[in-house]
């Protein structure tokens, strides 16, 4: 299925189940939410968890990606296998909605597989000194990404320089949308 720019495939389902006892720790809820998720994308090795959280409102997310992108089928599987397994055990003592998309385009990268993915693409990145840069990214290892960006300067013609940049000194990172 096709997304758009910046539309990410998005399934959402309200849960109420019965209340009984106490509400388990959230960081309970998101350690047993990843293993049913992982359960159930076991036979889909493309596919990879971007990020689980149960927020304070009720609302629990599912940040799911495939190294060629993920379609609604596949979110709508882990919906129902993670939504059956969290009522039949009783995970979650109030209600809650239940998300499960991909992150869009303009969502921060988090994970080295969105780094491998995007490798050819223009990134934006956030440093931890407070400084940005900007460059195509070449390659990446565990602890490093390498890109390769234009440098300008004063009196002389842009050159293009590749620079390693390691992971821990980065704060944020976004896939710069072209539109040409």
């Amino acid at each position: 299925m096709e997304r758009g720019l910046a539309s990410p495939l998005l399934l959402s389902i309200i849960f109420a189940p019965v209340v009984t006892g106490r509400k388990p720790a959230t960081m309970n809820i998101e350690k047993r939410v990843r293993e049913l998720v992982e359960e159930k994308i076991a036979d889909k090795p493309n596919l990879f968890i971007v990020d689980i959280k149960m927020l304070p409102n009720g609302k629990l997310t599912i940040l799911l990606d495939g190294d060629n992108g993920i379609g609604i089928d596949d979110c709508v599987a882990v919906s129902r296998h993670v939504g059956f397994h969290l009522e039949e055990e009783n995970v979650i003592g109030s209600a809650y909605t239940l998300e499960v998309s991909s992150p869009g385009l303009d969502a921060p990268l988090t994970s080295i597989r969105q780094y491998l993915k995007n490798v050819g693409r223009n990134l934006s990145i956030n440093m931890a000194d407070g400084t940005k840069r900007e460059g195509k990214l070449s390659s990446i290892t565990e602890d490093a990404i390498v890109i390769e960006e234009k440098i300008k300067e004063k009196g002389k013609k842009a050159e293009d320089i590749e620079s390693v940049i390691p992971i821990d000194k980065i704060t944020e990172t976004k896939v710069l949308i072209s539109f040409k």
